[in-house]
């Protein structure tokens, strides 16, 4: 049987190799109390703009909250100024945070706009520089994420992964899609592999269709790639790096119910009603209740009834109400959306 091995950032020891990726609109406080019962390596934060961070926006900074018990905690900063990077980096060390990763993935029009996230794989270069200017200014490690490239005809992964070794960034996460692609088509694990082999001592993280711990064990085994960073997945499922340590120990699975996707649900909805307003908790609870009951047969009238709730009251006399002995797990896979 193997043991759960630690994952080694420069300095920082992360205690697993199953990291859970900064989501947008997602990756809250309360998703990340969730998340940290299950011990995955690492949880970050929501990526926040670097001249958002420096201006010391208060929307920002919240975006930023943790609690001293998730470390270890990670923040992802966007932007293509590399003084102005670095200002920011020297903000998050001050707050805390164990690992920083600059977000070179993004493929949102309002972010690539200005040449950063995703917008930054045209000009590989910057990233370099970018990189260089953070990691000179913090102590903490600072890795990087990336897609495979622009378009298909412009992949660029295996270059990044040299420029960013060279500048000293401890890790490199690509995500097997083209900015183009967005969240469409299959990941390409190919791309992971070759950055793998161009790869000296930076560690590669592979990213995209991870939903389970048989596609984890799939990535890694094909790849060779060093960690899995779990994004999407680990949407109403916070317990999936459990379940994929246990399968790369060769442990029994454990089994997940009815029972605890309702247990999961009340726990998760608890938290958005003890950290945001009533007004953002009913919307939370929206979209959040979707994730934990997609993977449920037999519900679709409590999804409509949260939906259509006034108040956040509502939703949990819903909940109380619903009969949930009449749900039951899918057979079918249900792989969350993105945003």
């Amino acid at each position: 049987m193997k043991n759960k091995e630690p994952f080694q950032l420069g300095a920082v020891t992360l205690p697993s190799s199953i990291l859970y990726a900064p989501l947008a609109g997602c990756s809250d406080l309360p998703f990340r109390k969730m998340s940290c019962k299950y011990r995955p390596g690492i949880v970050y934060c929501e990526m926040v703009k670097i001249d958002a961070l420096v201006r010391h926006d208060p929307h920002t900074y919240r975006l930023l909250d943790y609690e001293v018990g998730m470390h270890p905690i990670g923040a992802q900063i966007c932007g293509s100024k590399p003084k102005m990077a670095a200002e920011a980096a020297k903000i998050v060390e001050s707050l805390g945070f164990d690992v920083l990763d600059l977000n070179c993935g993004c493929p949102v029009d309002k972010v690539t706009k200005d040449g950063s996230g995703s917008g930054m794989l045209r000009n590989p270069e910057l990233i370099g520089e970018v990189l260089s200017e953070v990691i000179a200014a913090v102590r903490i490690p600072v890795t990087v994420k990336i897609r495979a490239g622009w378009d298909e005809q412009s992949i660029c992964a295996a270059e990044i992964t040299q420029i960013a070794e060279l500048a000293g960034a401890k890790a490199i996460t690509i995500h097997g899609r083209t900015r183009v692609q967005g969240y469409k088509g299959p990941a390409n694990w190919d791309h992971i592999r070759a950055c793998k082999a161009v790869a000296k001592q930076i560690k590669v993280v592979g990213n995209g269709d991870v939903f389970d711990a048989q596609s984890a064990a799939n990535m890694l085994a094909y790849t060779q790639c060093d960690a899995v960073l779990v994004a999407r997945g680990t949407m109403g499922q916070p317990w999936i790096a459990e379940d994929i340590e246990r399968h790369l120990q060769g442990l029994e699975p454990i089994e997940r119910t009815v029972e605890d996707h309702k247990a999961a649900l009340y726990e998760h909805f608890d938290a958005i009603v003890h950290y945001q307003s009533e007004r953002q908790s009913l919307l939370d609870m929206r979209r959040v209740g979707c994730w934990y009951l997609k993977k449920l047969e037999g519900v679709k009238a409590l999804r409509m009834l949260i939906n259509r709730s006034g108040s956040t009251a509502e939703v949990f006399q819903h909940l109380a109400q619903f009969p949930w002995e009449m749900a039951s797990l899918s057979k079918e896979p249900a792989f969350a959306e993105s945003e």
